[in-house]
């Protein structure tokens, strides 16, 4: 297990990470979610004690990453896919690393191949896209073959094919009982991979739930198909729905259950074609969560004409 405890890191006066605490288990995949400067680099830094917390602690497999002797063999990392040695090729890079660790040569060519970097294992990294280098930064997590992964938006620059492999990947290392908790901001892509996730907020923990529950806490809307999509939508807003109309037609109805749509139209005479409960995306969830804990926003584009 990832194990945060009363975690508290300080810059100065800026508190980046309070008093967090939260358990990452094996067996599902964690999504680590908050927005910019929420503290989640900072958590994840701090796991691997290249922070100093003020209070608190945080745990692999209940032990402290630095007093582990051989650290990749217990949980491999990905925080910054730039942080390598350019002139080095891909092939030298992951057989450093493999030396310090004690790891054989053979799983230098096994973790290339599966981060399908093997026809260009002899280039320099300096050549290499951002989608390359975070395949190299993956199969440097992987090549301990460790009980634990934790990878820092590591869905950044990877090509559809890419982000379906690596989806893959995560959810079967998971399913042998792994722990796995990355971070993203491409929250569709998320809610497909993680099953559970760790939402923060200016460095406080705001939700530890799974995924399904976290979006199905929010309400979602109602889709509704009527030949009479007008006169529906003035029914429905004259008991206090909110109605939007979808680019095909068809209308989203929010603040009344689909039961209530119907009881409406049937007695406004109007006949329906389709009537469809629909939650609300994580990605909706995320936002409304974390609406007060957003230090950056973007203003409107008519106010910056």
């Amino acid at each position: 297990m990832i194990e945060v405890r009363d975690l508290t890191v300080r810059y100065g006066r800026t508190v980046a990470v309070d008093d967090l605490t939260f358990t990452v288990r094996p067996g599902v995949v964690t999504g680590f979610l908050g927005p910019n400067g929420a503290g989640k680099s900072t958590t994840m830094r701090s796991v691997l004690g290249l922070e100093v917390p003020e209070r608190g602690e945080a745990l692999v497999d209940g032990r402290a990453y630095a007093s582990l002797r051989r650290p990749l063999r217990t949980m491999g990392t990905l925080l910054d896919a730039g942080a390598v040695h350019g002139g080095r090729t891909a092939r030298a890079h992951l057989a450093w690393l493999a030396r310090s660790n004690g790891i054989g040569a053979g799983r230098v060519a096994a973790v290339l191949e599966q981060a399908g970097l093997t026809g260009v294992a002899d280039r320099r990294i300096s050549t290499f896209s951002l989608g390359m280098k975070q395949r190299l930064g993956i199969a440097a997590a992987l090549l301990g073959d460790p009980a634990a992964l934790m990878l820092d938006e590591p869905l950044n620059g990877l090509d559809p094919e890419g982000i379906r492999w690596l989806r893959g990947l995560l959810r079967s290392l998971a399913g042998e009982g792994r722990t796995v908790l990355l971070s993203s901001h491409l929250m569709n892509e998320l809610a497909l991979t993680a099953e559970h996730v760790v939402v923060i907020g200016r460095g406080r923990l705001v939700a530890d739930t799974s995924t399904e529950s976290l979006a199905g806490h929010f309400q979602g809307d109602v889709l509704v198909r009527t030949p009479y999509p007008e006169r529906l939508a003035g029914v429905m807003r004259a008991h206090g729905a909110t109605v939007a109309a979808e680019d095909d037609g068809a209308l989203s109805v929010r603040d009344l259950a689909a039961s209530e749509i119907g009881a409406l139209a049937l007695s406004a005479g109007i006949a329906l074609v389709e009537l469809t409960p629909r939650g609300a995306s994580l990605e909706e969830a995320f936002m409304r969560l974390t609406g007060d804990s957003t230090d950056y926003r973007t203003a409107p584009r008519e106010a910056v004409r």
